[in-house]
């Protein structure tokens, strides 16, 4: 970043210390050769505008091509060198964007990292423009912020090539997207998605329960004070009796695939779970999709 001088202030360089860890890196990493990828990335957009068929008032002919080009609204992009910095300190230091707009602020090795050359008592950018750069570069241009920050870790001999031949992944812990296991809810779900893999397969129920359901769930708090879930269990209980019977006589459509049937079958084997289960019970089915969880 190229800035006028300033014979009033101190430059960053005589402030810090040139043996810090981010400053050596700073001066290692190929910052033209990053910019350089980037910045077809980063450039605004050309639109192809709109052609206007409004007739012209002196020779009558038609056809104006407007918004064509850059458009030049708004403020400029910020420095391809910031936000790349930025995006390094925010993962290397697991800060949130804010954060790290923050720290940027009240750090002056950062901002000599970003390539400031004064100390500037501001916020670098909107903590959201962070975000938005990281979703402009997208996949490819974090591999090359990544890229650029091996070679260079590879180049000052400070990790060897024979480390990157083996790739240990801790996946200890791994997001689900499953609810908290309320039993009133389990088995409402359970309830609901029965019966729409019965109608799937063409089986006609007497009662699904809708409503009956959707009433008990909503009691559900008041029923788990009094330990009176039965009323659910014995809900899911009379569609899974009723389907194994229908099952057993054969009537279902005469369409109905074999896929159909064994997701059926697997419903009905979890549901059957979910209803008999106790709350002391080991290998407990929690979520109805994910019974691994």
């Amino acid at each position: 970043m190229t800035q006028t001088l300033d014979f009033f202030r101190a430059r960053l360089d005589g402030m810090i210390d040139l043996k810090h860890p981010l400053v050596v890196l700073a001066t290692r990493l190929p910052w033209a050769a990053l910019e350089a990828a980037l910045a077809p990335i980063w450039r605004r957009a050309a639109r192809d505008g709109v052609l206007r068929e409004d007739a012209d008032l002196f020779d009558g002919s038609g056809g104006v091509l407007v918004g064509s080009g850059v458009s030049q609204a708004g403020r400029p992009r910020l420095p391809i060198r910031l936000m790349c910095s930025l995006i390094y300190l925010k993962h290397a230091f697991n800060l949130s964007d804010e954060d790290t707009c923050e720290r940027w602020a009240e750090n002056v090795v950062w901002q000599y990292f970003s390539g400031m050359d004064y100390y500037e008592p501001r916020l670098p950018c909107d903590a959201t423009q962070i975000g938005r750069f990281r979703l402009d570069i997208g996949e490819a241009g974090l591999e090359a912020i990544l890229k650029a920050t091996i070679d260079t870790a590879v180049a000052s001999k400070a990790i060897k090539p024979v480390e990157f031949e083996r790739v240990i992944v801790d996946s200890t812990v791994q997001e689900k997207a499953i609810a908290y296991p309320v039993d009133a809810r389990l088995l409402e779900i359970a309830r609901h998605k029965l019966v729409v893999a019965a109608k799937r397969c063409g089986i006609a129920l007497r009662q699904t329960f809708a409503k009956e359901g959707k009433t008990l769930r909503r009691k559900a708090g008041g029923y788990a004070h009094a330990r009176q879930f039965k009323r659910q269990r014995t809900l899911v209980g009379k569609l899974i009796r009723e389907v194994r019977g229908k099952l057993a006589a054969g009537s279902i459509n005469e369409q109905a695939n074999a896929m159909s049937l064994a997701s059926l079958a697997t419903l009905m084997e979890r549901a059957d779970r979910i209803r008999t289960q106790q709350p002391k019970d080991k290998n407990k089915l929690y979520a109805l999709h994910a019974p691994e969880v």
